[in-house]
C-alpha cells in the first residue's frame, strides 16, 4: 500500500507542476503553417532559397530557411512553388515523396504544384510563401 500511495503523490505532483507550466505560459504554442509562412516571406524579396538545379522538375526539395521546414516543389520547368512543411491537420512535418508531399502522421496528402489536399483528414492546403526564379536561383518573390 505504501508504494501506491507514494506513486499517487508523485503523480498528482507531476500533473500539478505540468498544470502551472501550462497556465503561467512557459509552454509555447505551435506554430500555425500561415504563421510559419508569413514568418518566411518576412525574410525579404530576394533572399535566395536553394539553387533551381537543386530540386528536379516533377520533384520536391525539403529545406531550412532560418530554422523553417519548408518544401520548394517543382512542378515544371520554369514553375516552382515554395511551401510550409506543417501539415494544417495536426502540425506534423510533411515531406517530400514519389512526386507528391505527404504527412507521415495521418496519411494527408498534397500536390506539388500547389499544395492542395490530394487526400486524407487535412481540410486545407499547405500555407504557401510566394517564390520566384531569379537567373539560376529560386529567391523569395515578396
Amino acid at each position: 500500500m505504501t508504494d501506491l500511495s507514494r506513486r499517487q503523490v508523485l503523480g498528482a505532483a507531476g500533473a500539478a507542476v505540468a498544470g502551472a507550466c501550462l497556465l503561467s505560459g512557459c509552454v509555447e504554442p505551435r506554430a500555425t503553417p500561415q504563421d510559419d509562412a508569413s514568418a518566411v516571406a518576412a525574410r525579404g524579396k530576394g533572399t535566395r532559397v536553394a539553387a533551381l538545379t537543386d530540386v528536379a522538375v516533377g520533384a520536391a526539395l525539403a529545406v531550412d530557411l532560418d530554422g523553417h521546414a519548408l518544401l520548394l516543389t517543382r512542378p515544371a520547368e520554369r514553375e516552382v512553388h515554395l511551401f510550409s512543411s506543417i501539415c494544417p491537420h495536426a502540425g506534423c512535418k510533411v515531406a517530400p515523396a514519389g512526386g507528391e508531399l505527404d504527412c507521415p502522421c495521418h496519411g494527408s496528402r498534397f500536390a506539388l504544384a500547389d499544395g492542395a489536399v490530394l487526400g486524407g483528414p487535412a481540410g486545407s492546403p499547405l500555407a504557401e510563401v510566394p517564390v520566384t526564379i531569379q537567373g539560376a536561383d529560386v529567391v523569395l518573390a515578396g
